[in-house]
C-alpha cells in the first residue's frame, strides 16, 4: 500500500440540492461549464489533479501546498468574475478547503486524513471561501503574500483531534513578499534628482526594500503596484482641483513608461476625488500595495505641492516630502515631483531610467499660465460628456487666444473635436472632423514638439488616419504613441481599436489583455473594446458577456449587434432603445462616421444588424 504526502483540495457548490430543485438542467449546465472552463484548467496549470468528482463538487491533488492555495485564489477569483458577469440567477459559489497531510494511494483514487480534513475544512468555508488547515497555513505564510486569518481550533465530523483552522483573505491586497536575492542583499535606495514632476516619480521606487507582489488580477507577481489620487486643493477658494489632478495625472503618465511599476489608470483612481476614506481600503479596493496622495496650494507664480507615498497594505507612510516652487516653468515643478515618486518605488534609476523619463516627457517652451489652461481644458475633457468637451474646446481657444500657437493648447483642443465625433455628440461630424485633423498637422509639422505633446498628437492622429483610411499610417502613429508610454493601460486600451480596424484583431486582443492585466480596474473601457473585437471574431457570446459590463460611448450599440449574433432580437432592441435615450441623434450614419475598418464587410455587417435592432439609419432633423 503506497501513502505519500499530499496537498488535497476540496471544492463544492454552495446550496446545490436548492438550485437543483429550482433548475435541474440549467444547474448541471452551469457547474459543468464552471468546471470545464474554469476548475479543470487551472488546477492543471497549477500542476494539479482531480482525482474524484462528484455531482457538486470535486477532490484534487498537489505535489505542492503553495501550488494548491495559489490555485484555491484564482479559482475564486475566477468565480467571481464569471459571476459578476451573468444575470443573477445564473449566479452560484463554491467554497474550498486545504490540507496537507498523507493520503494513501489507491489506483487513481486518495483515501486517509489528508483528504478527509480538507474535505471537513471546505464545510467550514464561507461561500466563495478558502479554508485552510494550520499546516497549510504555517507552510505557505512566508512563500505567498495572501493574508490568513486565525479562526482557532474547531471540532469537525469525524476527526477526533481538533483542527487548527485559517480563512484566506483572499480579497486583502498582498503583502509584501521577500524575493530571491542574487548575491547580498541591497537596500533599494531613495534617489532625489534634483530636478519638480523628475525628483518625485524618481523617489517612489527605493522606499520599499522589495518589490511588492501583486495579486494574480494585476497580472505580474513582481512588480510594485501604485494609485495615484487626485492632488487636494488646498488653496483658499478651491478653484485649484484641475492643477491636482494635472499633477497626479503627470505622474500616472510618467510611472507608466515603466515595465517595473503597475500604474493603474486615472479613471481608476481618480474616482476618489473628493472622497475621505481609509487608504487601506482604496488599495485593497484598486488591488494595490501603494497610494500616492498629496495636496496643491497655488499663490502667485508660486506653487507647493506636498506628497505622500502610503503602503495600502499597513497604512504606513514609506515616503513624504514637500515641493516649492517659483517662476513660469510648470515642468520644473513636475520634474522634481515625479523623479522623486520613481526613486522612492525603485532605487535602481540611475542614468538609464533618467534617459528614459527625459525621452518621455522633456522639456518646451510652456509657462505655467500656458499649462494652466491645458489642466482645466483637460479637466472638462476627461468627464466624456458632451458638455465637458464644449467647456474643454472653449477653454482651449481661450489659452490659445493668450498664447497663440501653443503646441499644448492646440493637440487638446484637436481631441475636443475628434472625441465629439468618436461619442457621436457631434452636430457636424465632418466638419469636427477636419478640424482636429488639421490641428494635429499643424502640431505634427513643428519638427521639435515636446514628447509629451508629439504622443498626444501621435495617438490623435493614429484615430484620423484610420477613419481616412490609412491603416498603415494608423498603426505606425499608435506604434509611436505607446512608445511614450508602453505600459500605459489606457493608451494599450485604445490602441487595440486602431489594430482592429486595421485587420489584425489577434494584435488587438493582446493589447487589451496586456491592459488588463495592468489595471483590472480600466474595465469598463478595455471589454469595450474587447467586445468589438469578439464581434469581429466571430465570438459573439464572449462579446455579450464583456459588453454587459460597460455602457461607454457606443458599447451598447455593439451589444446590440453582438445579440443579434446569437439571435436575441429583443435584447437587441433594448439596447439600441437604450442607446438612443442617452444618445438621442444616434444613427447607423452617425455611428458609422466613428469607425472605418480595412474590411468593409465588418462594418456592412454590423450596419445591418443595427438596421434590423432598430437604430435609424439617418437624422431625421
Amino acid at each position: 500500500m503506497e501513502r505519500r504526502l499530499s496537498a488535497i483540495l476540496a471544492a463544492d457548490v454552495v446550496g446545490y440540492s436548492a438550485l437543483m430543485e429550482q433548475d435541474e438542467a440549467g444547474t448541471f449546465d452551469r457547474v459543468r461549464a464552471r468546471r470545464t472552463e474554469l476548475f479543470e484548467p487551472e488546477i492543471a496549470r497549477h500542476h494539479g489533479r482531480i482525482f474524484k468528482l462528484m455531482g457538486d463538487g470535486l477532490l484534487a491533488e498537489f505535489g505542492s501546498v503553495v501550488d494548491a492555495v495559489e490555485c484555491a485564489v484564482s479559482l475564486q477569483r475566477g468565480m467571481a468574475d464569471r459571476n459578476a458577469s451573468v444575470a443573477e440567477e445564473d449566479r452560484f459559489n463554491v467554497r474550498i478547503g486545504i490540507n496537507i497531510g498523507e493520503v494513501i494511494v489507491d489506483g487513481d483514487d486518495r483515501y486517509g486524513e489528508g483528504v478527509n480534513v480538507a474535505a471537513r475544512l471546505e464545510q467550514l468555508a464561507p461561500a466563495g471561501g478558502i479554508c485552510v488547515s494550520g499546516k497549510v497555513a504555517k507552510e505557505v505564510e512566508n512563500k505567498l503574500a495572501f493574508t490568513f486569518d486565525p479562526a482557532g481550533q474547531q471540532k469537525v465530523k469525524n476527526i477526533e483531534e481538533l483542527v487548527d483552522v485559517y480563512h484566506v483573505r483572499i480579497d486583502a491586497p498582498p503583502r509584501r513578499r521577500s524575493l530571491h536575492k542574487r548575491g547580498t542583499s541591497r537596500l533599494w535606495r531613495a534617489l532625489g534628482v534634483p530636478a519638480a514632476i523628475v525628483a518625485a516619480v524618481v523617489a517612489i521606487w527605493g522606499a520599499l526594500y522589495y518589490p511588492l507582489v501583486m495579486s494574480s488580477s494585476g497580472g505580474s507577481s513582481t512588480i510594485p503596484s501604485v494609485a495615484v489620487l487626485p492632488f487636494k486643493d488646498l488653496s483658499a477658494d478651491k478653484s485649484l482641483g484641475y492643477l491636482g489632478e494635472g499633477v497626479a495625472n503627470d505622474v500616472i503618465a510618467i510611472l507608466s513608461r515603466f515595465s517595473d511599476i503597475a500604474v493603474v489608470s486615472r479613471t481608476s483612481s481618480f474616482a476618489y476625488q473628493g472622497k475621505e476614506g481609509d487608504i487601506r481600503q482604496i488599495g485593497k479596493e484598486l488591488d494595490v500595495g501603494y497610494v500616492l496622495e498629496g495636496s496643491v496650494r497655488k499663490e502667485g507664480n508660486r506653487v507647493r505641492i506636498v506628497s505622500e507615498l502610503i503602503n495600502a497594505n499597513t497604512g504606513d507612510h514609506v515616503w513624504a516630502d514637500h515641493f516649492d516652487k517659483a517662476g513660469t516653468d510648470p515642468w520644473a515643478l513636475q520634474d522634481e515631483l515625479t523623479g522623486k515618486i520613481v526613486g522612492a518605488m525603485t532605487g535602481e534609476f540611475g542614468a538609464i531610467r533618467k534617459s528614459d523619463y527625459s525621452k518621455a516627457w522633456g522639456k518646451d517652451s510652456t509657462n505655467l499660465a500656458e499649462y494652466d489652461y491645458y489642466l482645466r481644458a483637460e479637466s472638462q475633457l476627461n468627464l466624456y460628456t458632451k458638455e465637458g468637451l464644449e467647456r474643454s474646446g472653449e477653454i482651449s481657444r481661450e489659452g490659445l487666444q493668450v498664447f497663440p500657437g501653443s503646441p499644448l493648447l492646440t493637440v487638446e483642443l484637436g481631441w475636443s473635436h475628434w472625441l465629439k465625433v468618436a461619442l457621436l455628440y457631434s452636430s457636424d461630424p465632418q466638419a469636427d472632423f477636419q478640424e482636429a485633423d488639421r490641428l494635429v498637422n499643424q502640431v505634427l509639422s513643428n519638427k521639435n514638439p515636446s514628447p509629451q505633446v508629439a504622443r498626444l498628437a501621435h495617438w490623435l492622429h493614429a484615430w484620423l488616419l484610420t477613419l481616412k483610411r490609412d491603416h498603415d499610417g494608423a498603426v505606425a502613429e499608435m506604434n509611436k504613441a505607446i512608445a511614450a508610454a508602453p505600459y500605459n493601460a489606457f493608451t494599450l486600451t485604445d490602441a487595440g481599436s486602431i489594430f482592429l480596424q486595421a485587420g489584425q484583431p489577434e494584435k488587438a486582443l493582446e493589447l487589451t489583455d496586456a491592459a488588463a492585466a495592468r489595471d483590472p480596474g480600466l474595465s469598463w473601457f478595455f471589454n469595450y473594446v474587447r467586445g468589438f473585437i469578439f464581434i469581429v471574431l466571430g465570438k459573439n457570446g464572449d462579446a455579450v458577456e464583456v459588453l454587459k459590463t460597460t455602457e461607454f460611448a457606443d458599447a451598447p450599440l455593439l451589444l446590440a449587434i453582438a445579440y443579434m449574433r446569437v439571435g436575441r432580437q429583443a435584447d437587441a432592441r433594448a439596447a439600441v432603445e437604450k442607446m438612443l435615450k442617452s444618445t438621442p441623434d444616434a444613427t447607423i450614419q452617425s455611428w458609422r462616421q466613428t469607425w472605418n475598418f480595412r474590411d468593409t464587410s465588418i462594418l456592412d455587417q454590423a450596419a445591418a444588424d443595427l438596421a434590423r435592432a432598430g437604430l435609424p439609419g439617418s437624422s431625421t432633423k
